[in-house]
């Protein structure tokens, strides 16, 4: 159906995942329809499929985001009550009640599914876009300053684009006074009793390259509970396949391979 779901503005393209069933639930779908591709893709921003925007790196099909997003929607929506919440078309809320929303996306590109995510954690979340190399970070924080929202998401520090090794996530202290530190190891359990550190791991890591393994470190860095999508290699270094890591409440592990992909590498920055 991808190739069917092309648009001839941000509203059609997605009116066209939605009619195809490569997006379905409207909280995802609300997200996609306020953040404008057109502003991150250099070309054919309504089109269902991939565009390089320089560097050897590319912005995905809208309908690989669209995926992506709706994978990790559980974990990216706020949490307000300690038991059981839903939410439109979203059975179970999961997550600490009333612990702010950490997100890091890796290998960022464009920014704008960093943007996109940033649209779904409320207002006390905090998205951290990744990049190894820094005209790529710059790259993102420009496209997404071309909208006011997007403007206003930086200047609260409610996105931060960031440049370094993907494969080993992130942590920065408290940029400033109003501004939380983010990521680093996540408490091993979670805390009913709220004193678990709202500022430690991430409660969704999305990573945008093909890793050759399921880097130990980002799964240290998850939150109990907390989702990672992340496409890995296959030993065959051809196959490449999209993973979810799940982490429970009492932090076992749980890694499910779903489908097949091509993604650019997840690397070190050239020299």
């Amino acid at each position: 159906m991808a190739w069917r779901s092309s648009g001839t503005s941000n509203a059609t393209l997605v009116e066209a995942l939605w009619r195809n069933k490569l997006l379905t639930q409207p909280l995802a779908k609300a997200a996609f329809l306020r953040v404008d591709r057109a502003h991150y893709a250099p070309s054919s921003p309504y089109d269902d499929s991939p565009q390089p925007i320089g560097h050897d790196a590319t912005i995905s099909a809208p309908h690989m985001h669209a995926n992506a997003v709706e994978t990790l929607l559980p974990f990216l929506l706020p949490k307000a009550e300690a038991g059981p919440q839903s939410a439109e078309g979203v059975a179970r809320i999961i997550g600490q009640a009333g612990r702010p929303r950490r997100v890091l996306d890796i290998g960022s590109g464009s920014g704008y599914l960093t943007h996109v995510l940033a649209e779904l954690v409320g207002d006390t979340g905090v998205v951290v876009g990744l990049e190894h190399i820094p005209a790529l970070k710059d790259l993102g924080e420009r496209n997404m300053a071309k909208s006011p929202e997007g403007r206003h998401l930086l200047e609260t520090g409610r996105v931060r684009f960031r440049v370094g090794d993907g494969r080993k996530g992130w942590a920065e202290p408290s940029p400033t006074d109003a501004q939380p530190g983010v990521g680093g190891r996540a408490a091993q359990q979670s805390s009913t009793s709220g004193s678990k550190d709202e500022e430690g791991g991430w409660d969704a890591i999305h990573v945008g390259a093909a890793a050759v393994e399921l880097h130990e470190e980002l799964v240290r860095q998850l939150r109990s509970p907390g989702r990672m999508f992340i496409p890995v290699e296959a030993g065959d270094g051809w196959e490449q396949y999209i993973w979810t890591v799940d982490k429970d409440e009492n932090g076992a592990v749980r890694k499910e391979k779903l489908y097949g992909v091509r993604y650019v590498p997840l690397t070190d920055a050239p020299k």
